[in-house]
Order: structure tokens, then sequence, then C-alpha cells
């Protein structure tokens, strides 16, 4: 389970459809991105809502959305990153913003998965989506890195201890925009969030061989 500032990221309904439907919007981006090559498509997907993580290609969110799920949904006790508040941050914000403004698109999104959610899709599912993040314990710091990077370095030093940010919290920040492979864990992290037959079909996508049960 992931914890913010020792408060718990509550395991409801609401946080399932805002992973599962900011996975499946931009697993959708990058289908596109493949029939349209000729577009560019890199700077898409649900953690375009965090600045500092506009360029993190979009099969590079969907593991990155994988590994804060399967902390969310894990047993074990997991203290979030800012990275993992940046995720669930982009996660609720692009689902509200999904529910609001294309309610048309909820089914489709969730068609298939795991969870067969009875949900009324209108403005209190958005504005509940939007208040799972809101509630949270956390100050958004993560919203703030991106004006580190136009400043000098004597300055940004300064910010950074006014916010009590220390170099090892910004670091898993700079490790996302640096990824392009997708490690084998994927299929793994995914469990609970798309169905098997869903996640064997998106590891072509992210350039993952699915796992051979007989090598196990």
């Amino acid at each position: 389970m992931l914890h913010i500032n020792q408060q718990k990221l509550p395991r409801t309904v609401l946080s399932y459809l805002s992973f599962r439907m900011s996975g499946v919007a931009t697993l959708q981006f990058i289908e596109l991105s493949r029939q349209l090559p000729d577009v560019d498509l890199e700077s898409q997907g649900f953690l375009t809502e965090v600045p500092f993580l506009r360029e993190v290609p979009p099969h590079v969110q969907i593991e990155l959305l994988a590994e804060t799920w399967s902390k969310h949904v894990a047993e074990k006790p997991y203290e979030a990153s800012l990275l993992d508040e940046s995720v669930i941050y982009a996660a609720c914000e692009t689902a509200s913003y999904i529910v609001q403004n294309n309610p048309e698109l909820v089914p489709s999104l969730l068609s298939g998965g795991p969870l067969e959610a009875q949900i009324d899709v209108g403005q209190e599912l958005a504005e509940s989506l939007q208040k799972l993040h809101l509630n949270l314990a956390n100050e958004g710091d993560f919203l703030l890195i991106s004006q580190f990077m136009d400043m000098p370095p004597e300055e940004c030093q300064e910010w950074k201890q006014r916010y009590g940010l220390e170099d090892e919290d910004i670091e898993p920040m700079f490790d996302a925009l640096a990824r392009w492979n997708i490690s084998p864990s994927v299929e793994q992290n995914l469990s609970g969030l798309f169905s098997p037959n869903e996640i064997r079909r998106m590891l072509p996508l992210l350039g993952v061989r699915a796992h051979d049960p007989a090598e196990s």
C-alpha cells in the first residue's frame, strides 16, 4: 500500500478508475503513433499533467503507472516518492478530465478490465476522482520541480531548502526522463489493472516479450 506523509492512498473503485482510464488512454496514444508514424505523439499521455514529466515517452508512462499501481495494491507499505505522487496526481486529473469532457469514452476505457465497476458517469464522479488526490497530504512539490530547471544553481538550491527537497527526493523524477527500455516486470505490475489477455496484447506495444510459463 502507498503512503503519502503517513496517509494511505485508499484502495477504492476510484483509485482503480483513475489508474485504469489513464492507462488505457495512454495506450491508445501509443497505438495511434504506430498507425501514424509521421505524427509526433511523443508529448502525449497522462503524465503530461505534470510539467516536468511531459517528455516521458508514452510507453515509459505505462511502466511508471504500473510501478505505482503495484505499490498501491501491495500488502507491503511503501512511502510514495515524488514520482509516485506525480503518477497519482496525473492519473486522477486525467480520469477526471475524461469523465467531465468526454464521458462517452468511459465505457470503452473500462471495457474488458478486471473490475466491473457500476458507476454513474457525471460531474459527481469527475469531482470524486479529482478529490482522490486533493484529499491526500501531499504538498504538490512535484509540480514545482520544472521551475528549478531555469534557475541559477544558487537560487535553485535556496528553493530546494525552502521546500525541504533533497537531491535524492528529486532524482527519481530525472531518472524517469532518461528511461526508454521497459522492464519485463511491467507484466506483473499491471496485474489487477488490466486483464491477463489485455496485458499479453499490450506487451509488444511496450517492446516487452510476454512471459512464457514453460520457462519458469
